[in-house]
């Protein structure tokens, strides 16, 4: 396929505010596609590469190339340019990689450079993230669109499920089924004001800590194991402590779900920063083993042997868990079967959580399934405060003592088209450390720096506590953050999981 018709297709698609329409322009496409080149497509089109970023500047993508007359280059042409850029290294890597840009964008028209070098930086912005592009594969493909989304959430890849639906049909969706070793998405917990209201919702129940520490999905297979970070991510040479305890379990085959946290001198549970600084890919893993040790907790179990368990409640699947882990590598928890008689005892279980330095519980219906990759009302997490996770969507240059820092930082909320509705700024909350590590890590999200504020690429995620909403005609949501501040960043969460202008707005529709 053209690579002009991806483009037509990405500008014509950020041009309609109308996700029906987004969806019916993609499916179009889809269905025009090679089945063999659909998964490039739709990469393509949600703003990824396959390889990654090939770590161009601005600098290099810039340079002034004349456009071809007429359109010649194809999604494979792009793939095959983009597998060289991402190899090039060494000494002379830059100019090396230059020339193979320059070749790429000299076959390319002027339409297609511009989506090129929006693709190259990460800034494909026409709202065609995977929500929408799965809607238009399954009208392209002529399946149901929850059926697909389901064969997605088990696989982990739009793309690769794409492909074969495109290529197959219906049948294709019959072969996506949980296998150990290969990540699936994670459940995740909607929100509740308190404990009170988690019950009144859910009835039965499981009342569980929740740990503020890294997200991790164990698989063993044999004496084989792998750990995934919630993005999908293996880490497993990272906490080598997470894969010798899965090592030590009964089972011979499983999928597990948990968190990894570590503990201070008093055992206290550590800030989230640091364990995260633990799952840095340059790490002296010994040394970081040595001075912070951490451990796993699990709190459900996604497979044992050849059974999947995805489809079976709650309670069920903690006895499986029960079976497996034993109690001091599991969630604490208590069991809510009456809310009526038990809420008191739900209550302090969460204020002794609290005391024990962890950040709030999650509270899960007692008959609901495992729904991965989805954010339902099966699952409610209750916190202390107001939080909410945000994307950075610019920062401002500090001053006085912050000067020569990225400080009061533009908050943004998702739209549901791809885009961000900002909901205030903050800089307070921030640590020294934490000022010069966002410096540094907006600083290669950069996009433009007029010398007060740099715009990033909307990637880093915060979590802010606030005291509430207010009215605004300053943002486009019509709201604003009241008392904003920052209380860790989230480089483990994509910004496709912060939360929506939506959810903000219904968690304080009283």
């Amino acid at each position: 396929m053209l690579l002009a018709e991806v483009a037509r297709v990405s500008r014509e698609v950020a041009d309609t505010s109308a996700r029906s329409r987004k969806s019916a322009l993609l499916a179009e496409l889809f269905a025009a596609a090679p089945p063999e080149e659909a998964g490039l497509v739709i990469s393509y089109l949600s703003g990824r590469l396959p390889q990654g970023r090939p770590g161009i500047g601005w600098r290099t993508l810039g340079q002034e190339i004349e456009p071809a007359a007429q359109p010649v280059l194809t999604v494979r042409d792009v793939d095959t340019a983009v597998g060289e850029l991402a190899a090039v290294a060494g000494h002379g890597s830059v100019e090396r990689r230059g020339r193979i840009l320059a070749e790429l964008l000299g076959r390319a028209t002027a339409a297609e450079q511009v989506f090129l070098r929006a693709l190259l930086s990460g800034e494909v912005r026409q709202g065609a993230l995977d929500a929408v592009a799965l809607e238009g594969v399954a009208e392209a493909a002529r399946v149901p669109a929850a059926a697909l989304r389901r064969a997605v959430m088990l696989d982990g890849s739009l793309p690769r499920v794409a492909a074969a639906v495109l290529a197959d049909g219906a049948q294709a969706l019959g072969t996506v089924t949980l296998r150990v070793g290969q990540p699936v998405q994670p459940m995740l917990a909607g929100t509740a004001k308190s404990v009170a209201e988690a019950l009144a919702v859910l009835g039965p129940c499981a009342v569980e800590e929740k740990l503020d520490g890294i997200r991790v999905q164990v698989h063993r297979e044999g004496s084989g194991v792998r750990v995934y970070t919630r993005s999908l991510d293996e880490i497993t040479g990272r906490l080598p402590e997470v894969a010798e305890l899965a090592r030590s379990l009964p089972g011979e085959r499983f999928i597990l779900d948990g968190e990894v946290i570590g503990r201070a001198a008093d055992g206290r549970p550590v800030p989230f920063q640091e364990i995260a600084s633990r799952v840095r890919s340059r790490v002296d893993v010994d040394a970081a083993r040595r001075t912070l040790p951490v451990a796993p907790y699990f709190f459900d179990v996604l497979a044992v042997g050849e059974d999947v368990l995805l489809d079976l409640p709650v309670r069920e699947r903690y006895a499986a868990l029960t079976a497996l882990v034993p109690e001091g590598a599991r969630v604490r928890r208590l069991a809510v079967e009456d809310p009526a008689e038990q809420g008191a005892e739900a209550e302090e279980f969460w204020a002794e959580t609290l005391r024990r330095g962890h950040e709030g519980v999650v509270v899960k219906a007692l008959d609901s399934s495992y729904a991965a990759g989805r954010r339902g009302r099966h699952w409610l997490k209750v916190k202390p405060v107001h939080t909410l996770d945000l994307v950075v969507l610019a920062a401002e240059w500090g001053h006085g003592r912050r000067t020569g820092l990225l400080s009061n930082l533009h908050l943004g909320a998702g739209t549901g088209d791809g885009t961000y509705a900002m909901l205030g700024k903050t800089f307070k909350g921030l640590t020294d450390e934490m000022l010069r590590w966002q410096t540094q890590r907006l600083r290669e999200l950069a996009v433009e720096d007029d010398g007060f504020t740099v715009r990033v690429r909307p990637e880093l995620v915060v979590e802010i506590a606030y005291d509430g909403l207010q009215r605004s005609s300053r943002y486009p949501a019509g709201v604003a953050l009241r008392f904003a501040r920052v209380l860790r960043h989230r480089p483990d969460k994509p910004a496709a999981e912060a939360d929506t202008v939506a959810t903000v707005l219904a968690a304080h529709t009283a």
